[in-house]
């Protein structure tokens, strides 16, 4: 069937709260407005105001009492709205989600989905552009997802339903008007591994959300000149699939890693890092990192574009590298 991520998000929402009586959704504006993004559009109507639930503007509040509703049996999805936001509740999420169950020696699971809009592109400028979910990605207790497909979109909710530990997942907010294909029985998938999604023999673009989309543009491209691109999705920034990566690196010997966040201290720096560590005697070149320009999100269109990787730089870099 023909689907928007979006849509995707919106019915994996539904089904699980059909299912399970314990499944609830609260955050700014999701109830009566539909979502800033309009990914729960027409719940409230379904589901009443018990069960979609607006909350007041304050992240640290309703962050916190979604924990403790998921420490108290419920299994609450909790909107966050954009990343920048989530800075309000991190003291919730560091100090509370991440730690209770390592605190209550093991007494105590926090089953809590948190979700939000990450990265640029709409023109959001600095305060609501931010790609940090590599920070969230430095916290151990917590597992950290990066759906860029639709069947990830729809499936890595429903897993992370499941999971009895805190999952965030970060939606790239210039996906939610991708429409393409998925199948009516798509379901629940694995949120511990990354996955190959383009074969290739000459170089291994390392990437996930947004990266993904624009790295496939520019394998096509490549093809058209003879290079030939593997894809890897990290699809999961915590934990790393380190063996997924390291059997990329193996096969293709060079590898350029993809990612919207800031270079500096960021996720692309620890992938390196641990390729050099594991797997630097399959390297035929040093690993290159594309990530996004060293300061605030400009708000002006031409301005935020080159702020961020595009398809021509990866095109531009790959031929360097090859």
């Amino acid at each position: 069937m023909k689907i928007t991520y979006r849509e995707a998000i919106r019915e994996s929402i539904r089904e699980a709260m059909q299912e399970d009586e314990k499944v609830f959704l609260m955050g700014e504006d999701v109830g009566h407005y539909g979502g800033c993004f309009a990914v729960s559009k027409d719940l409230l109507a379904e589901f009443g105001a018990e069960r979609i639930r607006d909350t007041p503007l304050s992240e640290s509040a309703f962050v916190g009492i979604g924990i403790g509703a998921a420490m108290n049996g419920m299994k609450p999805i909790v909107e966050v709205m954009t990343v920048n936001f989530s800075l309000l509740a991190a003291d919730q999420i560091m100090n509370n989600a991440a730690t209770i169950l390592h605190m209550s020696g093991g007494l105590f699971n926090v089953p809590v989905v948190i979700r939000m809009a990450t990265g640029g592109g709409k023109q959001l400028a600095a305060q609501h552009s931010h790609s940090l979910e590599g920070w969230y990605a430095h916290i151990p207790g917590l597992k950290v997802l990066t759906p860029a497909t639709l069947e990830d979109a729809r499936g890595m909710l429903i897993s992370a339903l499941k999971d009895p530990d805190p999952v965030l997942i970060f939606e790239n907010s210039t996906l939610y008007n991708h429409q393409g294909e998925l199948s009516e029985d798509a379901g629940a998938v694995d949120i511990f591994k990354a996955k190959i999604r383009r074969q290739g023999k000459d170089i291994s673009l390392v990437t996930y959300g947004i990266g993904y989309h624009k790295c496939v543009a520019a394998a096509e491209i490549l093809a058209a000149e003879g290079i030939d691109a593997e894809i890897l999705d990290l699809r999961v920034l915590r934990p790393l699939d380190d063996a997924t990566i390291l059997e990329t690196v193996k096969k293709t010997g060079r590898v350029l890693i993809v990612d919207e966040g800031w270079k500096s201290g960021g996720i692309s720096a620890e992938i390196s890092s641990r390729i050099m560590e594991k797997g630097f005697f399959d390297l035929d070149m040093p690993v290159a990192r594309l990530g996004g320009a060293e300061v605030p999100m400009p708000y002006a269109e031409h301005l935020e574009r080159i702020a961020v990787p595009q398809v021509e730089t990866i095109v531009a870099k790959v031929k360097e590298m090859i």
